[in-house]
């Protein structure tokens, strides 16, 4: 709300009434008893009401939210708000920390909020013109209807407080109101009775439908409409919005606020007839989806101190015209549109501006040298464009650019391509509380005397360039951080003692930085406290255990890829998330698992792989129920799964792949209803798959079992996990046919266009659960002959591998139903019949292994429709014919083709015009036409063969003088060995 509305709305209540708080007003007593009922009906969690009691206190005047008349000691205004939540937002560390950040500020805010009911007893009250019930909890209560014969009230606040139903016609019989917010307060459309309201200054119904428009027509005194995030408004209802509105006079209109409307976006231009409100001081017209050029008809709007088109898409670069038209604009958000080109000098000619947010946009080039004479800026965020180039450092007599923007409290350039050493920039920041410049090209050396002057920072954010860090071992910052991000700096080769004077540290991550020390006895008592911490990719070493007197109590650990050894640290009960994999840990795992809990641990994500560990798996998997994923995967455990790992009834992901595990297909899985991913690949497994895999894992997203010692058929209840996008069963000793019904793997039938790159895993139970954040899930994938770890793409991979099996049958023509099948192989197995005709169907696919098989007949034609298709192995099978012509199967090496009777490109057998036949190695002759060289060959065989035994057959003598020859021969043989 701007200054010149608080004017406004201060005088016109000033007129009505006068209130306060001075000690010689006493109350009216049934005023005071009508303020005890509604207490008593309230639900009041944080006790904010205690000062309501009539033997401690008996003056009302003094309670809590309660303001009288000076005049009267009438009750005039009850403020009996809640704020709701908020939380610090961080795009770097939306993966690892947001949901935990925004569910402890929601359950602090539900600590505070009033619920219950609002009692009838408020009308008695009669005097009372503010009324300020916002943000509180009144789910599935209705609206106190009899508010609306209130007709005292000047100022109705009933904001975010989720009554049920819809808002009463009613509500216009409040005829003396000025302030009516009633923004998510119900559900269902806005009432036409709203227009009887014609002395409204303040009109805020964010969230609602509405009928028609034309009650606003009435409302000519408005000074600030926001009718924002109408979701649900109609092309009936909004288009008078739309087109020119004759029939409005808003000539007194302040601020207006039509965000979120979607039939805007339809019509992708910014309506005409707002250009024309020349008193307009705030415009928010964000998330409209706006396209085009930034419309020249906002040069108009001169007295803008606000404005804010952020989430549209506008795609031209910045108008000149834009950098002069607003001289009093302290706010400016065209954050998240597709803007491009640079900006301009001219930017430091808006020297009002407080807040600038350009971020999420395609602006490239060098930041303006003009930048140091904006000086009024507190907040500027540039972050995720394509920027390029230092940070300007001075510009001929001019000093140093950020040296001018001392009022700076925000900075954030994240992710864009900047260069040089940012530090010698920011050395007069003292104000400055957030810097986030992570991801660039940053390059340098950072000093002392760079950061000496940071005094008020609180959150560094810096990973991902190329900076080292050269202070004095003794060095103590003149700043105390609570949140630190210095991944990829060099910090190393010691571990970085300055660090323990950052004890205020919620948040801290220093991967990849060249530590090669061990973890100071005195770390983990300093930041007990700090619920994240991530020290991966360096070469700590050393056992946790010598460094750790107690459990370690932080809530996400990620200690992976070092060279950490020994046992298993011993864990508190505040661990949701810990990572140890990549280290050389090498002892049994009984001690970490079993032993020393007393009550069952919270921790929900555990990786342990890649180390060292042996034994048979811990049969104490009761004492970790909340575990959501588990990966033991490249160790060297062996034995069963144990039976109480059935217990884990809310996991969603197990990796226990290249280890040497044995039995049968674990049946204790049958309860882990919740699983997306499964890897039990290169391990002993064997037996049968059972049926109830399909009835159990709808689910399953992934699921591997490759190199184990599995037979039998594939059981058709596979089909039934229609989530399924990977399947592989391949270098088993499966029998039988490919499944017919392969047809219904739904995730396969669907391209990927629609599908989220990732596969996540997500704690379910909110209330038990300590870090209620999403992680994002990886595999090892054999694509095309290759094995990769597949992770930010996971999602949208679709594969299935069969081969390396003992499959019989043809190759069931279903499976061209699967047209959003990436990677198909079939290969190594007994596969017979033709390649399926309408393989062509498959459009999505990358690659295809059908080699050595037993498939006959000509390649399909339709395959030349495959035009993402990268690789293709059809060597060694019977087919025969010409490989048909087409850009993507000439390409290929012609090794892929070997093996069969086929001919022409890539192939260097061409083919004749008609009926020519190949042998396996690719030659050809004329089907009709004598091959001399067998004839001859044939000729030549009978003959000798005759001339040998011939002479045997006519003559007896010489028959028994041959015989009795090898006879002798046979003899000497025998008698030789």
């Amino acid at each position: 709300m701007t200054s010149s509305f608080f004017i406004l709305l201060f005088l016109y209540s000033l007129s009505m009434s006068s209130f306060g708080v001075c000690r010689g007003i006493v109350c009216i007593e049934s005023e005071r008893e009508t303020l005890l009922k509604l207490k008593h009906h309230l639900i009041d969690p944080s006790n904010r009401l205690s000062s309501w009691n009539a033997s401690l206190n008996p003056n009302c005047c003094h309670w809590y939210g309660v303001l009288c008349n000076n005049v009267t000691s009438h009750v005039a205004e009850l403020h009996l708000s809640t704020p709701l939540p908020s939380f610090p937002f961080d795009e770097s560390l939306i993966d690892e920390t947001y949901e935990e950040v925004r569910r402890e500020a929601f359950n602090e805010y539900s600590r505070r909020a009033f619920n219950g009911e609002i009692n009838p007893c408020l009308v008695d009250l009669k005097h009372l013109n503010y009324l300020d019930f916002s943000g509180n909890i009144f789910y599935r209560k209705p609206f106190p209807s009899f508010i609306a014969t209130m007709t005292s009230l000047t100022h109705l606040n009933l904001s975010n407080a989720k009554f049920m139903g819809k808002i009463p016609s009613q509500i216009g019989n409040l005829s003396n109101l000025l302030y009516l917010d009633l923004s998510y307060a119900f559900n269902g459309r806005i009432p036409p009775q709203i227009g009887n309201l014609s002395n409204l200054l303040h009109l805020q119904l964010t969230g609602y439908d509405s009928e028609n428009v034309d009650w606003l027509s009435s409302l000519s005194k408005l000074c600030y409409l926001d009718l924002s995030n109408t979701w649900s408004l109609v092309k009936g209802c909004i288009l008078p919005l739309y087109n020119q509105p004759s029939f409005l006079n808003f000539s007194s209109l302040v601020t207006l606020d039509l965000s979120y409307i979607p039939y805007f976006s339809t019509n992708s231009s910014v309506p005409k007839w707002v250009f024309g409100m020349e008193k307009l001081v705030s415009l928010s017209l964000h998330d409209n989806n706006f396209e085009g050029t930034i419309p020249d008809g906002l040069r108009n709007l001169t007295l803008l101190e606000n404005l804010n088109l952020c989430g549209n898409s506008f795609s031209s670069s910045i108008p000149t015209w834009f950098y002069t038209s607003f001289p009093n604009l302290k706010i400016l958000d065209l954050s998240r549109n597709n803007l491009q080109g640079t900006i301009s000098d001219a930017l430091g000619n808006i020297t009002s501006l407080v807040t600038l947010d350009l971020s999420y946009n395609k602006l490239e080039g060098p930041l303006p040298t003009s930048l140091g004479k904006v000086t009024s800026l507190v907040e500027l965020d540039l972050s995720s464009n394509k920027l390029e180039g230092p940070i300007p450092i001075s510009f001929g007599n001019l000093p140093v650019s950020f040296q001018k923007l001392s009022s700076l409290r925000y900075l954030s350039l994240f992710e864009n391509q900047l260069s040089g050493n940012p530090f010698e920039s920011f050395r007069s920041l003292s104000k400055l509380s957030y810097l986030n410049i992570g991801y660039n090209r940053f390059e340098g050396v950072v000093m002392e005397n760079h950061l000496i002057n940071l005094v008020s920072l609180s959150i560094l954010h810096a990973s991902g360039n190329n900076l080292t860090l050269k202070v004095d071992p003794n060095w103590h910052p003149t700043f105390k951080l609570t949140s630190l991000d210095m991944s990829s700096w060099q910090l190393g080769p010691n571990f970085p003692s300055w660090i323990q004077s950052q004890h205020k540290l919620e948040y801290l991550a220093m991967s990849k930085t060249g530590i090669l020390d061990s973890i100071p006895n005195w770390f983990w008592e300093t930041f007990s406290q700090t619920y994240f911490l991530n020290l991966s990719h360096n070469h700590i070493h050393g056992e946790l255990g010598t460094t750790s007197k107690n459990p370690i109590s932080i809530t996400n650990v990620d200690l992976s890829a070092n060279n950490l050894g020994g046992k298993l640290p011993l864990l508190s009960n505040s661990v949701g998330f810990l990572d140890l994999s990549s280290n050389s840990f090498s002892k049994p795992v009984d001690d970490f698992l079993c032993k020393n809990h007393k009550k069952p641990m919270n921790l929900e994500f555990l990786y342990l792989a890649s180390n060292n560990l042996y034994g048979e798996i811990p049969d104490c998997w009761g004492i970790w129920p909340y575990l959501v994923d588990l990966n033991l995967q490249n160790n060297n455990f062996v034995g069963n799964i144990p039976q109480s790992m059935g217990s884990l009834t809310e996991l969603e992901s197990l990796r226990i792949r290249k280890n040497f595990l044995s039995g049968t297909f674990p049946t204790i899985l049958k309860k882990t209803k919740q699983l997306k991913l499964l890897d039990i690949g290169e391990n002993n497994f064997s037996g049968t798959i059972p049926n109830w895999v399909g009835e159990s894992f709808l689910d399953m997203k992934v699921l591997i079992l490759r190199s184990n010692t599995f037979s039998g058929h594939i059981p058709n209840k596979i089909c039934d996990m229609s989530l399924l996008q990977v399947l592989d069963l391949a270098q088993n000793n499966f029998t039988g046919y490919v499944p017919t019904c392969i047809n219904s793997l739904k995730a396969m039938t669907k391209k990927h266009r629609n599908i989220v790159p990732f596969i996540y895993c997500l704690p379910i139970n909110d209330g038990k659960l300590i870090t209620a954040m999403e992680t994002i899930v990886s595999v090892l994938l054999w694509l095309k002959g290759r094995g990769d770890e597949y992770k930010n793409f996971l999602g949208l991979v679709k594969s299935i591998d069969l081969s390396n099996n003992k499959l019989v049958g043809e190759i069931p023509r279903e499976i061209t139903d699967l047209n959003g099948l990436l990677f198909l192989n079939l290969s190594h197995n007994q596969l017979i019949g033709h390649i399926p005709q309408n393989i062509g169907n498959m459009g999505s696919l990358l690659s295809i292994d059908f080699s050595r098989n037993e498939l006959s007949g000509e390649i399909p034609p339709t395959i030349t429709n495959l035009s993402f298709l990268s690789m293709l192995d059809l060597s060694y099978n019977h087919l025969d014919g010409k490989i048909p012509t087409g850009t993507q199967l000439q390409s290929f090496d012609a090794s892929n083709f070997i093996g069969n009777n086929l001919c022409g490109q890539p192939l260097s057998i061409s083919c004749s015009s008609n009926g020519k036949s190949y042998d396996h190695n690719g030659e050809g002759s004329d089907r009709h036409e004598v091959n001399l060289f067998f004839v001859g060959m044939a000729f030549g065989f009978v003959v000798g063969f005759w001339i040998v035994v011939g002479p045997l057959v006519i003559c007896r003598s010489l028959r028994y003088a041959y015989f009795h020859f090898l006879d002798h021969v046979w003899f000497k043989l025998q008698y030789f060995f």
